[in-house]
């Protein structure tokens, strides 16, 4: 927590240095307007000198342009260190949840993610706002201070004493508040990661009639976060009552003695005005305490949170080993247990175009994380080019296997964009070409956020063309044409050897027109390899496979 606090205020000291500077010329010309006028009453009005009077107006007048350019600029630069604190801590979560080596996402819904990148992020650059904003607060209350022992020391030494037993005050009175702001981030987070996922489901959910569940599901978590917002709510309008209060008492002190002193003679009656405008000035700067202090416990708390997802251990090693160059694109596994699978043996010839078909569907999603190197198996190992997967980087890794997931979603923006390029070859292979038709704009046309304005058999193919046009030398698909009709999964089927000539693709699946053009496809079922040879022959041969594939 204090080391994202601290890059958050360090790496953007030249813009806070800045603005405190500015902001503490700023309180100092504020602490000069009161002295000035009592100047003004014991020098000019007192005596009836009009020139005096003018002199001491014009020098208003300065100061006063003075505390205009001072604030402006100072706050500019506090307000650009916060953004560029929040923006940097946004590029360091990102770059943490899209590092290869997973981990990140591991208990966090998308929507926490996302809150935790946003709000969060938000609030801890906020702390360099509030940093320049209570130095400028201590240097008003020390030039204060200072004037105020030179008009009359028991003014200025009841000032001395009373500010730093008001600040600690204040910092008591800010802690439960991190507390609940802590709770309120958390709850925020959960709130808005249950919306996202619901909304991804959105059509599932429609589909099997739980939208009355799901409604309930989320009434109850956001009236969870309500219910936190409003005892952060409460406890931030407790702390800064109190310190109001607090700070109310003191200054009616301040105005007490400086009144007495005035009535005992010891000081002037411009010394009197100018101490009771002091004493009602420091009333700003003890706010911006109050809400600084607040400020900090708020940020403190994101500052925690975006911590745990830092410091979230990676899911896999990064791997030393290079990638092998050129690539032929064989496949090994050896006794690989993960998961579902228990002790699979298999081998992938170079170029070769091989089906799975997974009798479990667990099985398959534990047959693409390993291939994917998302998690490494639990025993045994999968090798590339006789590397075992474990001893490369991910990155590079990526760079040469890719493994398309059945659900992979679609970015918002143009059609073109999503594939990557227009790729005729590859949109042609996988149907997209015929999205492209139906859309106002051809490939331009738009498609929104996770491709919600297509159809689903659209979406397939849309992400089937994105990743045959990603020209990885090893491809696996899973279940590209599940929502895609009859004629048009055989369409997809005929191109695809032709797209994928020479290069290794391993199509996950039990659709029979695409395990039709597999040189061998390989039964798996509960959790081993149980068979293995062409489509038809197995159709013929093996009721298991019939089963999966035809039923």
């Amino acid at each position: 927590m204090r080391a994202v606090l601290w890059r958050a205020i360090s790496g953007q000291r030249r813009d806070v240095v800045t603005g405190a500077v500015l902001g503490a010329a700023h309180q100092a010309g504020e602490v000069m307007v009161p002295v000035l006028i009592g100047v003004v009453i014991d020098q000019a009005v007192a005596g009836g000198d009009l020139p005096a009077l003018a002199r001491w107006l014009v020098v208003l007048a300065v100061v006063y342009v003075a505390l205009s350019f001072s604030y402006r600029f100072g706050a500019r630069a506090g307000e650009r260190a916060a953004e560029r604190a929040g923006h940097a801590l946004r590029m360091e979560l990102v770059e943490r949840v899209l590092d290869a080596r997973g981990g990140a996402e591991e208990g966090r819904l998308p929507g926490a993610l996302t809150n935790t990148a946003t709000e969060d992020a938000k609030r801890v650059g906020a702390v360099n706002m509030s940093v320049m904003l209570a130095v400028s607060a201590l240097m008003g209350i020390v030039v204060a201070a200072v004037v105020l022992l030179r008009i009359s020391v028991p003014l200025g030494l009841v000032v001395l004493a009373g500010t730093p037993l008001l600040l600690f005050l204040g910092h008591l009175l800010s802690k439960p508040l991190e507390k609940a702001s802590e709770d309120q981030q958390d709850r925020a987070a959960h709130a808005s990661g249950v919306a996202a996922d619901l909304i991804k489901g959105l059509r599932v959910l429609k589909g099997i009639g739980a939208e009355t569940a799901a409604v309930a599901r989320y009434r109850v978590t956001s009236g969870d976060s309500l219910a936190a917002t409003l005892r952060a709510a409460r406890a931030e309008a407790l702390q800064t009552g109190l310190v109001v209060a607090l700070t109310g008492v003191f200054i009616a002190v301040v105005a007490l003695v400086g009144g007495r002193l005035a009535a005992s003679g010891a000081i002037t009656l411009g010394e009197l005005v100018s101490a009771v405008g002091l004493a009602l000035f420091l009333i700003g700067p003890l706010e911006v305490f109050a809400w600084v202090n607040a400020q900090f416990a708020m940020g403190r708390a994101s500052a925690a949170r975006i911590a745990e997802v830092l410091a979230a251990p990676h899911a896999i090693a990064a791997g030393a080993s290079e990638v092998a160059v050129p690539i032929r694109g064989s496949l090994r596994l050896r006794a690989v247990s993960h998961d579902t699978l228990k002790g699979v043996d298999l081998e992938v010839a170079p170029g070769e175009v091989l089906g799975v078909a997974a009798v479990d569907p667990a099985d398959a999603v534990s047959l693409l994380s390993c291939l994917g190197r998302t998690a490494d198996p639990a025993s045994g190992t999968v090798e590339l080019d006789g590397v075992a997967l474990a001893d490369l980087d991910p990155a590079a890794l990526r760079d040469v296997l890719l493994v398309a997931e059945h659900d992979a979603d679609l970015f918002e923006g143009t059609l073109r964009e999503n594939v990557g390029g227009a790729h005729p070859e590859a949109m042609a292979a996988a149907g997209a070409d015929e999205v492209a038709d139906e859309l106002p704009d051809g490939i331009d046309g738009h498609v929104s956020e996770r491709g919600q304005s297509l159809s689903g058999g659209q979406r397939q193919r849309v992400a089937l063309a994105r990743a045959l046009a990603a020209d990885r030398a090893v491809l696996v698909v899973h279940d590209p044409t599940t929502a895609v009709d009859a004629v048009t999964e055989a369409r997809i089927a005929s191109r695809l050897r032709d797209v994928r000539r020479d290069r290794t693709t391993i199509l996950v699946t039990t659709s029979p027109a695409l395990l039709a053009v597999a040189d061998r496809v390989v039964l798996l079922d509960g959790g081993r390899i149980t068979d293995a040879a062409p489509h038809a022959d197995l159709v013929s041969r093996n009721s298991v496979y019939r089963t999966a594939v035809l039923a």
